[in-house]
């Protein structure tokens, strides 16, 4: 890094008490956000209070830096991306500051994610409705930076109408509030009062008449007579340009109860454009489109495939979601009602033809109408799981228009993108004329990028002719501030020029967006530059699914597009380690953008085996959480396998590596000598003396060998109509499961044979411990004797069944990319769990199982893999046949154990972090006669150990459970 930035750093280091970060690969996560573009910063500052920032405004400015301020990352048009010192408010400046419950606000700092906000909230009857998409992940500061709107906009406005007031950094370093102008003879205020009344007219003849007009300054709030004046208004979507906001004052509203949804079935894209205007007479405080295109790739995305099947009668090629708030169920069945009369008013019934068809599906069930609004939230990024060079490409996604012009207008711009030989997506907010649309473009292309330029400039123009509003949600950055001019006109971008001075005459804040912007086509700020290069690295796994370099996984790293759904601190699994740390290191999101440089050669020679890339991935628990709840599909447990490979590649295997990975071959001596372990884990003194040696933390004991493991012959029934696959896990430390499974099995009617190795030969493993540790040839070897075993098997169409969700599911996820072929994909169809099994035997009223009630209640905690995989409805649709049973699901992230990612001395405490998230609070707060049920083993024993209860495995429950 340059010198001047190498000095600023230390200087900064030693100021604050935050953390500063200057290494490439921190840099470059912080590089990109969900734009096209990519600069790397000068360096990072994670502050820890307010005066970290101010120090930092200081040393920069007398430094000549700029700063960026910086939320979640996932700006759309390059507003979180400069050549800047990059500070961070996410990790500890985002506090609540202040709740006023009668007066309905609060004050926050910029750093808190509004989903957080409103969990805190919500107790007391309120929320923040600007309900963006990315709620999961966006700040306030990054919203009111973005004067984002949200899909209830219609009813609640935009930022800019519930934002009271901004406390504030200046350049000069001095600090001020921002609120309603009070005429205090405020030099500052002053000017600007002046500004506004000098430019009225101009700003009249030249702003649109659109509550979605969120490009430029806000100086519309400077004119006189709008009623009561507030400063605040020109801070929010300014993008970080005018000031640094510390702490935000927000209006807050009700919560709004209980909705109802009506999804409005459309035969063609251009009449659900014109019904929109139709619609929202009704009232509703949202009408969505969801578009074919989004229905297609929604159904091949395993997390929204139910959801789509519930919700979608045929074969529409538009969905216009219509939501009321009406404050009663009663209320909104007559909106319903009213919907449907409507519909068929305009020509559309179940029972028409063609252009005729069409008709309104009533959601009313809560828990359906939160899928839908997660698959509709999820819409740019269900939209960029293509798996293809070409990728839908934001730059003209949030044009808004007048309700009447907006079937015109996207005819129009769907004829301009043909004319570019490309075609677009489309969802969104129809309810106020603002919908998203990406023309698919491959931005690698010289040709595509012209054509990116050539419909930008058509398009705007398109949106001029209709008075409309080129940025209508997601700002400026730079990707359309240089169109300022074309939409408001010269005069109206020298008076945006004259604001950035006023408040920042150095231009140390977010240089270059809004105004002084560069070109939106300048290759060289682009992800994908000129000089990008493709990966000639040979990978371990099978990536062909994918295009790109390195055989397909540069394509697969790629995938990611930044959208930061990773970064959701509740729901789902993904992504537990940055649940814990708040860091971009550990995030799908960050380990991606390092994969990607690494891979691209911007890191430098050999970093993907390198000591700073191990770092990145150290805390990845290869739950696989990413692999379902990524809406692109990033499965970083499978990359990881390749950085593992890259690592022994270069620098060989540890000691504690080489323990974790050859345990299936060690297993057998040791259950001869179980004594071993015990010793170590009961002789004071021992376990530390190990622990330099084997990697393995003290503090924590070690899983115990059985002294009775499973033997195959006590799984050998005659004309056996089920394979029983004993994982190494299961076999030497918890046999009594799988006695539990065949127990259960042959109750149900089901003779069952044992996998069995051949005569002389070590039992059959799935190779899952050596991909762990990066040995993927020794997971390649153990692949193909349990195929050869079990191929004749699943041939005859008997199911394999295991009892280790991980073990069991690397014969559907990890062994088809060991070994690609139809075997080994025959083999991953007739693969499931026990649980799987019998769901289905109870499905097809082929299952005679007696079962009696285990215990009163049964707290259930689903491994990772399970839900990664979705097998998570499979387990408990068996616990349903539990009589006088109640199940309760934790709705938990990864336990934290993750193999032996629990007991190494390096990750152990974020491990017991992890698992104080949610599950342990869960596990303390039931009674002592609580079944506590998880399949994982790795689970077992963390719970074992942090929350000194059993848990047990299905198996030995439904074996309780036998009447």
């Amino acid at each position: 890094m340059p010198q001047e930035n190498a000095d600023l750093a230390r200087t900064l280091a030693r100021r604050v008490a935050g953390e500063v970060l200057t290494d490439p690969f921190s840099r470059g996560r912080y590089a990109t956000d969900a734009s096209f573009y990519q600069v790397m910063p000068r360096a990072i500052l994670v502050p820890r209070s307010e005066d970290d920032i101010l120090a930092a405004v200081d040393l920069a400015r007398a430094a000549g830096v700029p700063i960026l301020p910086r939320g979640a990352g996932t700006s759309q048009c390059g507003q979180t991306v400069n050549d800047a010192l990059v500070i961070d408010n996410t990790v500890h400046f985002n506090e609540l500051l202040e709740l006023d419950v009668e007066g309905r606000r609060c004050v926050v700092r910029p750093g808190i994610v509004l989903d957080d906000l409103n969990r805190l909230l919500r107790p007391h009857g309120l929320w923040f409705p600007v309900d963006v998409s990315t709620a999961s992940r966006a700040t306030i500061g990054g919203m009111a930076g973005n004067n984002s709107c949200g899909g209830r906009s219609l009813r609640y406005g935009i930022m800019r109408d519930n934002v009271l007031s901004i406390d504030a950094i200046l350049a000069d370093g001095s600090r001020r509030r921002f609120g309603p102008i009070g005429h205090s003879g405020d030099p500052l205020e002053a000017d600007l009062m002046a500004l506004g009344a000098r430019d009225a007219a101009e700003i009249d003849a030249r702003f649109p008449k659109l509550m979605r007009r969120v490009g430029g300054y806000n100086i519309d709030a400077l004119v006189p007579g709008r009623g009561r004046l507030n400063l605040a208004e020109l801070l929010v979507g300014s993008e970080g340009t005018l000031a640094y906001s510390t702490a935000i004052e927000l209006k807050l509203s009700p919560l709004p109860g209980v909705v109802g949804l009506g999804v409005c079935h459309f035969p063609t894209f251009h009449q659900a454009m014109q019904a929109a205007q139709h619609l929202v007479t009704l009232g509703p405080q949202a009408v969505e489109l969801v578009d074919a295109t989004m229905i297609a790739l929604a159904r091949d995305i395993p997390m929204f495939q139910a959801t789509v099947e519930e919700v979608v009668t045929g074969d529409p090629d538009a969905l216009l979601l219509v939501e009321f708030a009406e404050g009663g169920a009663a209320a909104n069945a007559e909106k319903l009602r009213q919907l449907g009369e409507m519909m068929g008013d305009l020509g559309y019934a179940w029972s028409g033809k063609g252009p005729r068809w069409g008709g309104v599906t009533e959601v009313t069930d809560a828990g359906l109408q939160g899928r839908i609004a997660h698959l509709r939230s999820a819409g740019l990024n269900i939209m960029m799981s293509m798996k293809e060079a070409g990728k839908p490409v934001s730059f003209v996604e949030d044009c808004a228009v007048a309700l009447p012009d907006l079937a015109d207008y996207t005819a129009g711009l769907t004829e301009i993108f043909a004319r570019h030989g490309t075609r677009g997506t489309w969802y969104a907010h129809a309810s106020v004329g603002c919908l998203h649309v990406r023309p698919v473009l491959n931005l690698r292309q010289d040709k595509d990028v012209a054509a990116m330029r050539a419909i930008a400039e058509e398009c705007f123009d398109l949106v001029a002719r209709y008075k409309g509003s080129h940025s209508g949600e997601h700002g400026d950055g730079i990707l359309r501030s240089e169109f300022h001019e074309r939409m408001f006109g010269p005069r109206m971008v020298r008076t945006f020029g004259e604001v950035k001075r006023r408040f920042d005459p150095g231009g140390l804040f977010n240089p270059g967006r809004i105004v002084d912007a560069p070109r939106m086509d300048d290759r060289s700020l682009f992800r994908y530059p000129p000089d990008y290069a493709t990966s000639g690295h040979r990978p371990a796994l099978d990536w062909s699914d994918w295009p790109g370099g390195a055989g397909g996984f540069q394509g697969a790293v790629e995938m990611c597009n930044n959208n930061g759904a990773c970064r959701a601190l509740k729901g789902g699994v993904m992504c537990p380690s940055f649940r814990v740390t708040r860091n971009e290191r550990d995030l799908t999101r960050g380990r991606a953008n390092t994969l990607r440089l690494a891979l691209s050669g911007q890191l430098g020679p050999d970093a993907l085996g390198s000591e700073s890339m191990a770092e990145s991935m150290k805390l990845c628990v290869s739950c696989k959480g990413c692999k379902r709840d990524c809406p692109t599909g990033v499965d970083m447990a499978r990359m990881k396998i390749e950085v593992q490979a890259a690592r022994v590649a270069a620098h060989g295997l540890s000691l504690h590596d080489r323990l974790v990975a050859y345990l299936p071959r060690y297993a057998p001596v040791l259950s001869r000598a179980p004594w071993l372990i015990a010793l170590r884990n009961r002789l004071p003194g021992l376990a530390r003396l190990a622990e330099a040696a084997t990697g393995f933390t003290a503090s924590r004991p070690l899983p115990e060998w059985s002294r009775r493991p499973f033997r195959d012959a006590e799984g050998m029934d005659g004309e056996p109509r089920a394979i029983l696959f004993a994982d190494c896990f299961d076999r030497y430390l918890e046999p009594e499961n799988l006695r539990a499974a065949l127990k259960v099995l042959r109750a149900a009617g089901v003779p069952v044979a044992t996998a069995t190795a051949a005569a002389g030969d070590r039992p059959l493993c799935c190779g899952r411990t050596f991909l762990s540790a990066g040995l993927v040839e020794e997971a390649r070897a153990e692949a193909k004797r349990l195929l050869a075993t079990l191929l004749p098997s699943a041939e005859a169409g008997l199911p394999i069944i295991g009892l280790e969700p991980s073990c069991l599911l690397t014969l559907r996820d990890e062994i088809p990319a060991l070994l690609p072929g139809p075997e080994a994909d025959l083999l991953a169809r007739q693969a499931m769990l026990l649980e799987e099994f019998i769901a289905a035997r109870a499905e097809a009223g082929d299952l005679n199982l007696p079962l009696k009630s285990p215990a009163r209640r049964v707290l259930l905690h689903g491994h990772c893999h399970q839900k990664a995989m979705g097998v998570m409805p499979a387990i408990q649709r068996v616990l349903a046949l539990l009589p006088d049973t109640e199940v309760q699901v934790v709705e938990s992230s990864c336990c934290g154990m993750a193999g032996a990612f629990g007991y190494g001395v390096e990750t152990h405490q974020v491990s017991h972090r992890m698992a104080e998230l949610d599950l342990l609070p869960a596990i303390r707060a039931e009674d002592a006669d609580t079944l506590i049920l998880a399949d994982g083993t790795s689970c077992r024993h963390q719970i074992d150990d942090l929350a000194d209860r059993p848990a047990l495995h299905v198996a030995r429950v439904l074996e309780r459970a036998l009447a």
